[in-house]
């Protein structure tokens, strides 16, 4: 790719709901960085809510705009996919009626708009592809299947039409071509562009807490369980520097993004109650649901370590962030976190059981000097290779390329 130089853009992004799950962490990162390279830019959504999101989306440093919030995002909790569709496609009509033309649009999460997008012919743009949404949905009954069917079959259709496709690692890539086998045979292959985080928001770490901290999103496919199980095993480990006062301190932090809205979120936080209650550890184990940057940053600060349980993670914005709080992390050894985590230097990369992770565990309760050390080298790593400046400077080529009409 060949130097930006001075070109200006005016950039679009087009993204779900502005809410504060990893995927708009990045699309808040990315508007930050285009914004700092001199682009004007400008998100469209169909949900902002002010009291739940990123900070930086009040900040006046790009524009956003809100089309479509009475829209449902299910039918009597279903049909989640076809709403989300219809959402995203109402942002995108409003945007093309009532704006004038962009340079790049920039389409997140969900391709179908695209070909709407590119009846303007001069309309360039970039989608970023978090992961196959066919791999992530349900297809268990014939019902589910048949309804998936068109779906499906649209999204790799969709897909293919962006004049550039984004992934967030190299793992997702490698999926992406398994998954949409026509458009790898037609040459079409997706570059990465890590997620990355901004290091200046996190600070030297307080006294340091016998804490361990898990941070997702509250959904079944996080599968936080396995941190509570971990942490319940870890008690029961015939380990002599493990029994006593020391263990007696160490509890377990569960928090995340939860939206009320969602029925998956109000139920799995019950099912991790419920769950805490049987392992006997109820009284050590806090929740916390939807905390602001500012509260999750403390957090980081004060844990011993942090605990990012799932499985096949296309990426993971969590252990980045941890690791830039001079935190070692403890995941699952598959996926994104294969990719961003050094194993025996800033962290663990374990097999996916409780008697792994408490392993893990146990050995930073029995060496804090080890987690002091993991943590330093895990923010210089993060500094070197997933930093917002770096990400800002990739995107914004692949950005001004694209408006060239150049091709990777």
């Amino acid at each position: 790719m060949e130097k930006s130089g001075s070109s200006k853009l005016n950039v679009a992004i087009i993204h779900p709901d502005l809410g504060i799950g990893g995927a708009e962490r990045l699309i808040v990162d990315a508007a930050v960085e285009l914004a700092s390279h001199g682009h004007k830019v400008h998100v469209f959504t169909s949900h902002h809510d002010k009291t739940r999101c990123f900070e930086e989306t009040l900040s006046g440093i790009f524009s956003v705009t809100v089309y479509g919030s009475f829209l449902p995002r299910h039918i009597f909790y279903r049909l989640h996919a076809v709403c989300a569709y219809i959402r995203c496609i109402f942002v995108a009509v409003c945007m093309m009626l009532f704006w004038r033309s962009f340079d790049v649009i920039l389409v997140d999460q969900v391709s179908v708009v695209i070909p709407l997008l590119k009846l303007k012919k001069s309309t360039k743009v970039v989608f970023y592809c978090h992961f196959p949404d066919l791999l992530l949905a349900q297809h268990t009954t014939l019902l589910r299947r048949i309804y998936r069917i068109p779906i499906d079959l649209l999204e790799e259709k969709t897909t293919g039409i962006a004049d550039l496709i984004l992934v967030n690692s190299k793992f997702t890539a490698s999926t992406f071509a398994r998954t949409f086998k026509g458009l790898n045979a037609f040459g079409i292959r997706p570059a990465v562009l890590y997620p990355a985080v901004n290091l200046d928001q996190f600070k030297e770490p307080n006294a340091i807490k016998l804490n361990f901290l898990s941070i997702n999103r509250f959904e079944r496919k996080k599968n936080i369980e396995l941190a509570i199980s971990a942490f319940a095993m870890l008690q029961n480990l015939a380990c002599d520097e493990l029994q006593g006062a020391i263990l007696d301190g160490a509890s377990l932090t569960i928090a995340g993004g939860y939206d009320k809205r969602l029925r998956e979120n109000v139920d799995y936080l019950e099912e991790l109650k419920d769950l805490a209650q049987r392992e006997g550890i109820s009284d050590r184990v806090n929740f916390i649901t939807s905390c602001s940057t500012s509260e999750r940053n403390a957090l980081l600060s004060e844990c011993l370590c942090v605990l990012y349980t799932p499985k096949d993670e296309h990426f993971g914005i969590v252990p980045l962030e941890a690791m830039a709080s001079c935190k070692p992390v403890i995941a699952c050894n598959s996926g994104g976190p294969v990719e961003t985590i050094k194993n025996g230097v800033t962290g663990f990369l374990c097999d996916p059981s409780p008697r792994d992770f408490s392993l893990a565990m146990a050995k930073l309760i029995q060496k804090p000097e080890m987690a002091e050390g993991m943590g330093r080298e895990a923010r210089l790593h993060i500094a070197q290779s997933f930093s917002t400046k770096t990400f800002g400077n990739h995107l914004d080529q692949y950005l001004v390329d694209v408006a060239r009409g150049k091709k990777e």
